[in-house]
């Protein structure tokens, strides 16, 4: 069956490395876009978050951003559907991770906002030299962040977990998914864990546009790397994981394509879709 939809997941997928778009990548899909194939963005970005690279590139209608808690009309920056999280989960989540060595980052309207300290020195936090420039350009800091999220409870589109411990990590992700059944719980790098609405999940998002559009989701390929991505390449008819995947990431895949900074998406493309 004909490909008529590629769904991408952006970071460590269609960016390379350095957080850029090849040209290589990019070639690959304005040749799709003008073969008549619908590409969609689907991030665990917000929507002020998403790259420049990707969304300047005519032809390219859908973002599906906040890992499917909201779907944005590119053309027209419209928000067509969003999940908020539950206020009762919102507290949920802030009583059960009280006290750990944790900080949190929430969204609103396609805006990120972290705490102060976080967005000051996020590498105290993991975060390497680009994941920390990508937190101060993309994140409005907020002095009190867990009074924040109280206090816009009924707003947020999702929100995160920074956690440095992988064994804390661990155990909060499995007791968040035990105790607060309103939540998806998902991740997309080793130091956050993300929250949103039960119903979101990039897949949910990518169901929607593809009713938008009339499409099947045996029409449609999706590529990603994370755990974030697993429900979307197992809901599209083929599924696509970049050599540097996760191990969810990689069971959910129908085929391996190469590495992001080896212009993974672009090889996918030619190699397994003949586009």
């Amino acid at each position: 069956m004909a490909i008529r939809c590629i769904a991408l997941d952006m970071d460590r997928t269609t960016l390379n490395p350095e957080g850029k778009l090849s040209e290589h990548n990019r070639a690959a899909l304005e040749r799709a876009i003008n073969r008549g194939i619908a590409v969609v963005i689907a991030s665990g970005r917000t929507f002020t978050s998403l790259p420049a690279d990707v969304v300047g590139i005519p032809g390219i209608a859908y973002a599906i951003t906040s890992n499917g808690a909201a779907l944005y009309h590119l053309p027209t920056g419209k928000c067509l559907h969003r999940f908020l999280l539950e206020p009762g989960s919102v507290e949920q989540v802030l009583a059960l991770t009280a006290g750990e060595n944790v900080t949190y980052e929430g969204f609103i309207d396609g805006q990120a906002y972290a705490d102060q300290a976080y967005v000051d020195h996020p590498e105290r936090y993991g975060a390497d030299r680009l994941a920390a420039a990508y937190v101060r350009e993309t994140r409005r800091p907020e002095p009190e962040i867990r009074a924040f999220l109280r206090a816009h409870a009924r707003q947020l589109d999702g929100m995160d977990i920074v956690v440095q411990d992988q064994a804390v990590k661990a155990r909060l992700w499995a007791q968040l998914e035990r105790e607060v059944p309103e939540l998806y719980v998902t991740s997309s790098i080793q130091r956050l864990l993300e929250l949103a609405h039960r119903n979101a999940g990039k897949h949910s998002g990518l169901r929607l546009v593809l009713e938008r559009l009339g499409i099947s989701r045996e029409e449609t390929a999706a590529f990603g790397d994370g755990d974030n991505d697993a429900e979307m390449l197992s809901f599209s008819g083929v599924g696509i994981a970049m050599a540097n995947g996760t191990p969810a990431c990689l069971a959910a895949a129908d085929f391996v394509t190469k590495s992001n900074g080896e212009d993974g998406v672009a090889w996918g493309m030619e190699h397994f879709l003949g586009i």
